[in-house]
C-alpha cells in the first residue's frame, strides 16, 4: 500500500499561499525573500524527497505550475521529477503535456484511495491546497513534511482550514535546513 506524504513550504503561521509571488497575493514572494541562501540546502532536501518518491500527486493548478517550471530544466532533480509518474486530480484537464502524467477525473477521494492501493511507495503531494485539505478530511494522509520559513505573514491561505474533527500527529523528525529553515516531519496517528 502506498503512503500519502504532504510536503509543502509554509510560513511560521501556516500560510502556504503564493510563495513565489506570481499569484499577485500582496504578501507573496516569501519563498525567496525569506529562504535566501538556505535555498541551496532546500534543493538537497527536495532531491532526497524526489529520489524517495514513487509518484507525485497534484491538483491541476499545482500540476501546471510545476510543469511549466520543471519540464524545460535538466540536472539531477529536474531529471528525476520529469521522469517520475505524476497523477493530477482534475475534472477540467484534458491533455496533460508533462510526460508520465495521468489525469484522475473521478471523485478525488475514490481515485486517491485506489491509487494508494495500487502503489507501494511514497506518493508525494506538493502544494495543491484544496486537494490536501480534502485528503486530510478523508483520512488519506499518512505523513506531513513542512519546510517552515522564518516569517509570520498574518494573512493568506493556510495549509489547514477548518476541520470537522481533530487530527493527531506524532513528530518523526526535525532538522534545520541551511541557517534559517526548519524541516518538520509528522506522521498521522490513527486510532487502533
Amino acid at each position: 500500500m502506498g503512503k500519502i506524504v504532504i510536503t509543502t513550504n509554509t510560513s511560521l503561521d501556516g500560510v502556504v499561499q503564493d510563495p513565489d509571488g506570481e499569484e499577485g497575493f500582496r504578501l507573496g514572494g516569501w519563498f525567496v525573500q525569506f529562504g535566501g541562501k538556505d535555498l541551496e540546502e532546500w534543493n538537497k532536501v527536495a532531491l532526497d524527497e524526489a529520489l524517495g518518491a514513487e509518484a507525485w500527486l497534484l491538483g491541476r493548478r499545482s500540476y501546471e505550475f510545476f510543469g511549466l517550471r520543471w519540464r524545460p530544466r535538466t540536472g539531477e532533480l529536474a531529471d528525476r521529477i520529469n521522469s517520475m509518474p505524476k497523477y493530477v486530480v482534475s475534472s477540467t484537464l484534458e491533455d496533460p503535456v508533462w510526460n508520465n502524467s495521468t489525469v484522475m477525473k473521478g471523485d478525488a477521494v475514490d481515485e486517491v484511495s485506489t491509487l494508494k492501493q495500487e502503489l507501494g511507495g511514497e506518493i508525494v503531494v506538493l502544494a495543491s491546497g484544496r486537494l490536501v485539505r480534502t485528503l486530510i478530511a478523508h483520512d488519506l494522509v499518512d505523513e506531513l513534511r513542512l519546510m517552515v520559513y522564518p516569517v509570520v505573514l498574518g494573512a493568506g491561505e493556510r495549509l489547514f482550514g477548518e476541520t470537522s474533527d481533530k487530527t493527531s500527529v506524532r513528530l518523526l523528525d526535525t532538522r534545520t535546513v541551511g541557517d534559517g529553515l526548519a524541516f518538520l516531519s509528522y506522521e498521522i496517528v490513527r486510532e487502533a
